[in-house]
């Protein structure tokens, strides 16, 4: 099944989330390469592709899991998390409808 993994950064973690940002993508980069990955993807904190200094208020990430627990358990597995860059992260199935 399908889970939504919505995240939300802890004021000032920019550093943070630049610091650790390769293990973290390498972790999506896994999940991709097995084919689970729908998308994924950071909350800019202004209307810009690129916020540079106003960096990020958190990030999506859709993928298939075993189930919510699993996902659950991937979440908290995040180097963001360890790093202090998540304030936290809420975990839900997800039905994709649309494309």
């Amino acid at each position: 099944m399908l889970y939504a993994l919505i995240s939300q950064d802890k004021s000032a973690s920019l550093d943070k989330r630049l610091a650790v940002r390769p293990a973290h993508v390498e972790r999506l980069q896994a999940l991709k390469n097995a084919g689970r990955l729908i998308l994924a993807g950071p909350h800019p904190a202004i209307d810009s592709e690129e916020p540079g200094e106003a960096g990020f208020t958190g990030s999506l990430v859709v993928a298939e899991f075993d189930s919510l627990e699993d996902a659950r358990q991937w979440a908290d597995s995040d180097p963001y998390v360890s790093a202090g860059v998540y304030e936290n992260i809420t975990v839900k199935p997800f039905k994709k409808v649309l494309p």
